[in-house]
């Protein structure tokens, strides 16, 4: 008898111990920055205030995250081809950089639930001849996109006849119509949607998308517990009126304009 007891106190003993060892691993991770990869260059989503800090409505998002999971946020800003090869070699966490999640990204890594609708519209001069993206790839039409997007992916594997130009920024794409050298800029409805506002003598925005899309938080492959605080955190975000809060706070003209204009808005 006594040996059992013996037996069943260096059991406690070892419970105690393992549970000791799981709270000091959860307390290091809690206290383990999350790092969050942004390219801090396209407002009002992701972008720098005055100071050259951190803004927008994704920076305000990884924040809320961070206050969720009780963990500090770092965020490292990179050009938008780089996250996901930051992401998969661990020199960040997470993406959070209004990034479309595809069927091509998703063979490198994982999303979480979708937390935004967009999807792919067209800027054009504004006495263009084109009216919806049939009219796009024809001889002679001269396409303007931004590398690492998906409207390249989109030309890559529909246009057969345009001539199609790649550059790295968003506002050298819209340059390129406001001055006449392209025909066409294809990027995100709300992204044509600024530009056509910004240069309303010069060109004209087909929003109407012509391709559905949705963004999502990018994660590691195989990081299933980060994948499912994720969703847990953007459900009860959502169920707070979160994101209603962002489109008031970053987008509200663009969110009435919307709906005179009878488009659904974004969240």
């Amino acid at each position: 008898m006594k040996r059992d007891w013996i037996k069943i106190g260096w059991l406690l003993v070892m419970v105690v111990a393992a549970c000791a060892l799981m709270n000091v691993a959860w307390a290091e991770d809690s206290a383990k920055p999350l790092i969050i990869g942004m390219e801090l260059n396209y407002p009002p989503f992701e972008m720098t205030d005055a100071a050259g800090n951190p803004s927008g409505v994704g920076v305000d998002m990884a924040h809320a995250l961070g206050e969720y999971l009780h963990r500090p946020i770092q965020i490292e800003n990179m050009p938008f081809e780089g996250l996901i090869p930051a992401l998969k070699t661990g020199r960040i966490d997470l993406i959070i950089s209004s990034m479309t999640a595809t069927d091509e990204r998703r063979k490198s890594i994982d999303f979480s639930d979708p937390y935004l609708s967009t999807g792919l519209s067209i800027l054009v001069k504004k006495d263009s001849p084109i009216k919806s993206i049939a009219d796009v790839d024809k001889p002679g039409v001269i396409v303007v996109l931004k590398t690492g997007t998906t409207s390249a992916i989109y030309a890559h594997d529909h246009f057969k006849n345009a001539t199609v130009l790649p550059l790295e920024q968003d506002t050298a794409c819209a340059l390129e119509v406001v001055q006449g050298k392209a025909d066409a800029f294809i990027y995100d409805q709300m992204s044509i949607y600024q530009f056509a506002k910004k240069h309303p003598d010069t060109t004209r925005g087909l929003l109407e998308p012509f391709q559905h899309e949705s963004w999502a938080i990018g994660i590691r492959k195989g990081n299933v517990e980060l994948e499912k605080q994720v969703n847990a955190f953007l459900a009860d975000f959502k169920a707070k009126k979160g994101f209603d809060a962002l489109g008031d706070k970053y987008l509200k003209e663009d969110k009435e304009a919307f709906k005179q204009m009878g488009f659904p808005f974004y969240f």
